[in-house]
């Protein structure tokens, strides 16, 4: 986006050399091959640290806000705008420098606000902050929508003293437009990229967010889910991903499909990072201590249920899951395989589209109406008539036929969407989670976290394989799930999932960091253009 591009230039251009405390990566010297260019996308410095490292150097005097603030911003202008073109960030915040200036000063003075305290975060452009920066959810629908509020998650990594950088492009409508819908498009951002492979999907309407974080393009990333679109980007690009607990995370002021499964939740390098995120953003009840609950040794002793009927059927995936489960034995952990589930109700996955498109209509009839004055569109009906005059722009690769079913829905008062509330909650939570956890005797389920991906396809949309994971079944149930890097599949990286009952996020991230500390498998994006740059498959390729 414009506001971007201008942002970055002039940034740039007050000079960045001193924000970094090892190698400027901001010169780029002419390199020979392609490797060799790839390799210097690698982060260096600052950026290339975790996000409780960052908050460690920052306490400790080694680093200001205001110096990672400019390294980020030169990242993003080397990387995201420039280089491989990633696209993943939308929109920056003018505001950032003046806030970690001034963060810097409190700190400076005596004042520590939190754990985030002049960390540098972005947030997926469907949650709304006071910044003079639009909530587009990616259309040209909501370019003008700049609320001047911050949503409570927003307000609470505020009073921990993080910076918000600025917006992370998503997928359009967070991918909730047409049943034949591209990953990771919007209008106003164009297509994410996949950083470790750059014409893989980078999956889920979190895109954005998972591709920066494992991009090294912010300390730390917020995504959105209402089914996979915290787990399957974190996953696919190779982060740490944390789906907590439905009502942990308030929703207000985000961009919304259903009240029912919608949360936010953090996406970082590390499962301590994401911990330290969530204690900032969660405004539930069950609010707790997260960083403190993590154990090492957690795994010890657990009786891990293990997923074998969402295993899939990718043998390179089951490869690397029976390795995970391997490592998490050797831990002390206690294996029971879990062979075979089916939902109780037979109609699950009709009931959840029923709920999605009632909620759907009903929320954003709600949020459109309470959107910023400069907004045109004010409910569902005059968003598809938006669409259908703007459709060179806004349906220029898939149509709206999502927006268009749920038009037709009726309203929450509808005794249809009561009792396809009632049969999908009770299939996921007493008869679902709830029951393999207890008839299994079991303190965690663990899973593949999805599949590998497939190409980015502008023609078909996206294209997939067989699914593997169950996070459907934590997505609908509204209980906790994380995703943990777990290896890589020719450089495309596999993550596996812990899923817990309600209210169980501590116990959840507490099972994922124990499983982190003893495998630390994450990679670090190569920005391949495709599977061809894999040496092993460009031999087979090519004869």
């Amino acid at each position: 986006m414009k506001i971007k591009l201008l942002f970055t230039a002039a940034v740039l251009a007050a000079g960045l050399g001193e924000c970094a405390p090892t190698q400027n990566e901001d010169v780029i010297t002419p390199i020979a091959t392609d490797e060799n260019v790839r390799a210097s996308y690698a982060p260096y410095g600052w950026p290339a640290k975790t996000l409780p490292e960052i908050a460690q150097a920052l306490r400790g005097g080694d680093v200001t806000s205001e110096e990672l603030v400019k390294a980020y911003l030169a990242r993003i202008e080397k990387i995201d705008n420039a280089g491989p073109t990633l696209q993943s960030v939308l929109a920056l915040n003018p505001n950032a420098l003046a806030d970690a200036r001034a963060l810097d000063a409190r700190r400076a003075a005596g004042a520590d606000l939190g754990s985030l305290h002049g960390i540098p975060v972005l947030l997926k452009d469907i949650i709304e902050s006071k910044d003079p920066v639009a909530t587009t959810a990616g259309s040209t629908a909501l370019k003008d929508n700049m609320t001047g509020r911050d949503s409570p998650l927003v307000a609470g990594l505020r009073a921990q003293g993080a910076v918000i950088l600025g917006k992370a492009n998503l997928s359009q409508w967070a991918n909730y437009r047409s049943n034949d819908s591209m990953s990771g498009w919007t209008s106003l951002g164009g297509q994410v990229r996949n950083p470790h492979m750059l014409d893989r999907n980078p999956c889920g309407s979190s895109s954005g967010s998972g591709a920066s974080a494992a991009a090294s393009l912010a300390a730390g990333t917020v995504g959105t889910e209402t089914n996979g679109s915290i787990i399957c980007p974190s996953t696919i690009n190779g982060v740490v991903g944390f789906k907590p607990t439905v009502g942990l995370v308030s929703q207000q002021y985000i961009v919304p499909i259903s009240s029912t499964q919608d949360t936010a939740g953090p996406m970082t390098k590390t499962v301590k990072g994401a911990a330290m995120m969530l204690e900032a953003m969660a405004t539930g009840s069950a609010k707790t201590d997260y960083v403190s609950a993590l154990d090492a040794g957690k795994l010890s002793g657990a009786r891990i249920g293990v997923l074998r009927y969402a295993q899939g059927s990718n043998a390179d995936i089951i490869q690397l899951f029976n390795a995970s489960l391997d490592e998490m034995e050797k831990a002390g952990a206690i294996l029971v395989e879990i062979e075979s589930f089916s939902p109780k109700a037979e109609n699950f996955w009709s009931l959840e589209g029923d709920l999605l498109n009632y909620e759907f209509k009903a929320t954003m009839n709600a949020y459109l109406a309470d959107a910023a004055p400069a907004v045109a569109v004010k409910n569902l009906e005059e968003l598809i008539a938006f669409n259908q005059a703007n459709g060179d722009v806004e349906l220029a690769l898939f149509d709206q036929s999502i927006f268009i079913e749920a038009q037709a829905y009726g309203s929450l008062e509808d005794a249809k969407y009561k009792q396809a509330r009632k049969e999908l909650l009770d299939s996921a939570r007493q008869h679902g989670i709830d029951a393999l956890l207890a008839d299994n005797n079991v303190d965690i389920l663990v899973a593949p976290s999805g599949p590998i991906p497939g190409r980015v396809d502008p023609i078909n949309g996206d294209v997939w394989p067989r699914w593997a994971g169950s996070g459907s079944l934590a997505a609908i149930a509204g209980y906790p799930h994380l995703t943990v890097p777990m290896g890589t599949v020719h450089g495309l990286p596999v993550g596996v999932s812990f899923i817990g009952g309600h209210n169980k996020d501590a116990e959840v991230l507490s099972y994922g960091y124990s499983y982190e500390q003893k495998t630390h498998m994450r990679a670090v994006p190569q920005y391949l253009q495709s599977a061809e740059d894999r040496p092993e498959i460009a031999k087979a390729m090519q004869k």
